[in-house]
Order: C-alpha cells, then structure tokens, then sequence
C-alpha cells in the first residue's frame, strides 16, 4: 500500500511505514484525552505487530514515547 494513498492517520498504524530517523508527531500517553501531538525523530520502533490500530508506538530520540499519529518526513 503506497504512502501517499493513505490517510495522515493511517499511515502511523502500519508498522513498515515508520523507520528510525524518521520526522513524526505522536501522541505521548499523558495527552492522549486532549490529543496534543509532539514532533520528534524516531530512536525505536517498539511495537511489534505489523499493524495497530491506534498507531505504532515508538520511542524518540527525546526519550519520549507514543504513538505515531502523522509521518512528517520520509527517510
């Protein structure tokens, strides 16, 4: 499934779209109720399923962990 046929939302749900390096906006657990987004690049992958669908989580090169909402850049 190409990139650029998914929705912004859809594509931080398929694990093969995120890469480390990667510009993103996730959405950090403790702002999961207002759904504010920080940007950041990606250190780790760190779900292991090929899909989720609230996003994949990921840690970023902050230390900070969430779930990709949007991919901002590709690698």
């Amino acid at each position: 499934m190409a990139l650029d046929l998914l929705s912004k939302y859809e594509e931080g749900t398929i694990r093969s779209n995120i890469k480390p390096g990667q510009l993103v906006n996730i959405v950090l657990k403790k702002d999961q109720h207002s759904g504010e987004l920080t940007e950041g690049i990606v250190k780790r992958i760190l779900t292991s399923a090929p899909k989720h669908h609230r996003g994949i989580k990921v840690m970023l090169e902050s230390g900070e962990v969430g779930r990709v909402k949007e991919i901002l850049e590709e690698d």
